[in-house]
């Protein structure tokens, strides 16, 4: 099967596009596949890093106001059009599988005008708005929330798979890597971040809450992210001196090993980390970002929620009272605790891999027939 990946601009779009591009090496003979990203996305970054080709389009999204800056989108998207067209017809793809950003929306638009069978895969339980133009031209629409469906009535087929990153997180075995930060693999841990440039208002809470965590019966791994532990460092570095049950730290790189050996993950609410912690049969506290498009982190937030695997705070209502509260809450009573690692479990995907791939050789089929 030939195969054309697309999606960029965050590691929500990327990572499950890696993940499926690992999975059809893994196990399925003759595999081949293009990924086409963004010039500027981290997509440059982690593509080639997994050894995959890559190709790249130049392009820019459009601002939600009236801008000079869109004539130029529109100049570009027009160009993309092209670039995207060369490179299609150049590898000969079976099927377009579109994870998201910008750049998918050339890709896929243009393939299904060609007439390539095309997939979108919407990560997040409201999707966004390169997704919503796609659905009207795809072929099928593969989702990680059931409920997201719901914005697709126009769309040709709809089809929930899960997200492919879960499938390869779920495979990680429990270690002894909490040792590397100092702390006892046999305590309760929390692990905190803000994805992985940090939250400014995670951070503020944090440092609040650091003389409140001392003495407490579980253990806390923190990740303030590269550009705020600068500014939090003498406060972070005292911290870890007087407290031995805190590690503070700017960016954790094996974070799903990490969360492997947690036993509840606390921030942001993104389409990866809710994929990672399903997997992982692992209870959350979210605190979802208010700027994102469509606030789509809160929904993502409260659909765990609803299934008693996750509890939620307000990104206004966070300080330090409200975190160690709400941490305290989980910890302090093992019966939520486990009540909460069950509901997590329940809802994670094993085998959305396998799914998308069968998606993709149905639709390949029906072109055929």
């Amino acid at each position: 099967m030939r195969i054309i990946l697309t999606g960029g601009g965050t590691g929500g779009h990327i990572y499950p596009a890696l993940a499926f591009a690992k999975y059809m090496k893994s196990n399925i003979p003759g595999t081949e596949i293009l990924y086409i990203g963004g010039e500027r996305g981290l997509e440059g970054k982690l593509v080639p890093e997994a050894g995959l080709p890559f190709e790249s389009i130049e392009l820019q999204g459009f601002k939600r106001s009236l801008s000079p800056s869109n004539i130029k989108t529109v100049a570009l998207f027009l160009k993309s059009l092209k670039r995207a067209k060369t490179l299609i017809q150049t590898f000969q793809p079976d099927v377009v599988i579109g994870t998201g950003g910008y750049v998918s929306g050339s890709v896929m638009y243009q393939a299904s005008k060609m007439g390539i069978p095309t997939i979108v895969h919407e990560q997040n339980s409201v999707p966004g708005m390169t997704n919503k133009f796609l659905s009207k031209h795809a072929t099928a629409i593969a989702t990680s929330f059931k409920q997201v469906s719901a914005y697709f009535p126009k769309a040709k087929k709809v089809v929930y798979t899960g997200n492919p990153r879960a499938e390869e997180v779920a495979s990680i075995e429990k270690s002894d890597i909490l040792t590397e930060f100092g702390l006892n693999t046999n305590k309760p841990t929390a692990v905190i971040f803000g994805g992985s440039q940090g939250a400014l208002k995670i951070n503020q809470a944090l440092v609040e809450a650091l003389p409140k965590f001392n003495g407490k019966p579980y253990q806390i791994l923190y990740a303030s992210g590269e550009r705020y532990y600068k500014e939090f460092e003498s406060v972070f570095e005292n911290a870890a001196k007087e407290m031995d049950n805190i590690s503070i730290l700017p960016y954790i790189s094996r974070m799903p090993e990490v969360l492997a050996n947690a036993s509840l993950m606390v921030g942001r609410s993104g389409a990866t980390s809710i994929a990672e912690i399903t997997a992982l049969g692992l209870p959350a506290i979210f605190i979802p970002s208010p700027y994102v498009t469509n606030d789509h982190q809160t929904k993502n937030a409260k659909a765990l929620v609803d299934t008693g695997a996750a509890k939620l705070i307000l990104d206004e209502e966070l300080n330090g009272e409200t975190l160690v509260q709400a941490i305290d809450s989980v910890f302090c009573e093992p019966s939520v605790l486990k009540e909460m690692s069950e509901a997590s479990t329940g809802l994670g995907v094993k085998d959305a891999n396998q799914r998308l791939y069968k998606l993709a050789k149905e639709i390949i089929g029906e072109k055929h027939e």
